[in-house]
């Protein structure tokens, strides 16, 4: 499912999160991660719903195959890219802002103005006003490449 790096990389975030280094993340590993990010006052639902993610104590291999389980959701960047070509019939490759920010505020489930506002932090739109979703698309199926370094 993963590749060596891959694993190797979702070995060092276990390791992070495993704060009393005893091979399992419990929920106070998951409190301590938070407070080591600066997020005080975790209620405990959010902690419980979070564990109640794995079907029982979340070791390296439950880490791994949740992170295979919810990254295989994603789906490919044809499928992707083709909802999108559906939004800019003459092919061009973009999308106004300003419509797309309309669908992703009003339609199914809705982006907050947070979302919004890091979504054009990370896809800026041209002086044109226009969005460049093959950049999106592929940054979702790939991840960004700033981040590959």
């Amino acid at each position: 499912m993963f590749d060596q790096t891959q694993i190797q990389e979702f070995k060092e975030a276990f390791t992070v999160i495993d704060q009393n280094r005893d091979g399992i993340i419990d929920k106070e590993d998951l409190r301590d991660t938070f407070a080591a990010m600066g997020r005080l006052n975790v209620k405990n639902e959010e902690l419980d719903a979070m564990m109640k993610e794995a079907s029982g104590p979340i070791n390296f291999t439950v880490f791994l195959t949740m992170f295979g389980e919810k990254l295989k959701g994603a789906d490919p960047e044809d499928v992707i890219t083709g909802a999108f070509k559906v939004l800019d019939p003459e092919g061009k490759g973009t999308i106004k802002k300003k419509f797309l920010e309309e669908l992703l505020t009003t339609q199914c489930d809705r982006f907050s103005q947070e979302e919004i506002k890091n979504m054009w932090q990370a896809f800026p739109p041209d002086v044109g006003g226009n969005v460049d979703y093959k950049n999106i698309c592929y940054v979702i199926t790939h991840g960004d490449a700033k981040d590959q370094e």
